[in-house]
């Protein structure tokens, strides 16, 4: 099968995930910046999820593009990580309204985590799909960069008991880790292309 469908179906979720969670958040309540005061614990929580969604979307769309056809198993794959990212919002709402309580910290790193293990599963499905040699194998390795930010995620959940905060850090860490380009792929991409 092609894969442009998935890419497309993809594409639309993550926009209108992004969408609700800006919807969500509410104007100031004034002209001045003590207006924002109320409101940054949802601001904050907007921005992160914000970062995570990119994040997905952008290693979504590297990863497809060292993907040469799709089966159905990758398309439940694929629908699995959706539903664990279609979460998203009700958690950074959650978070934004009880940002110093420990449930909903340790509900937004369950979500991260499965997240994360949905995209593994997926990467792992594609990579069974396409031939032994494949550019996505080699750019992929044993990912211990996806690994080890569900590991991380697994720890937040923890922390959150412990304090709100430490699962709040963990969250931010691992988001600004993701955000330094991961160049794997597009490396292995353009070296095959002999760019």
């Amino acid at each position: 099968m092609r894969k442009s469908r998935l890419e497309a179906f993809s594409d639309g979720v993550i926009a209108i995930l992004i969408t609700i969670m800006v919807l969500e958040l509410k104007v100031p309540n004034g002209g001045d910046l003590n207006a924002l005061r109320p409101i940054l614990p949802h601001l904050l929580s907007y921005v992160l999820s914000f970062v995570f969604l990119a994040i997905y979307w952008n290693n979504h769309h590297h990863m497809l593009q060292a993907t040469h056809r799709v089966n159905g198993t990758i398309l439940w794959a694929n629908s699995h990580l959706l539903f664990w990212l279609s979460l998203v919002p009700a958690a950074t709402a959650w978070l934004g309204d009880h940002h110093s309580e420990p449930v909903p910290n340790a509900t937004y790193g369950v979500i991260l985590f499965f997240a994360g293990v949905a995209y593994f599963i997926l990467q792992q499905c594609i990579i069974a799909h396409q031939e032994a040699g494949s550019q996505l194998r080699k750019a992929i390795g044993k990912d211990g960069k996806g690994i080890a930010s569900a590991a991380l995620y697994a720890v937040s959940v923890g922390a959150a008991f412990v304090n709100p905060l430490l699962s709040q850090a963990i969250f931010a860490m691992v988001a600004a880790w993701w955000l330094i380009p991961d160049r794997r792929i597009e490396s292995t991409i353009s070296q095959a292309l002999g760019d």
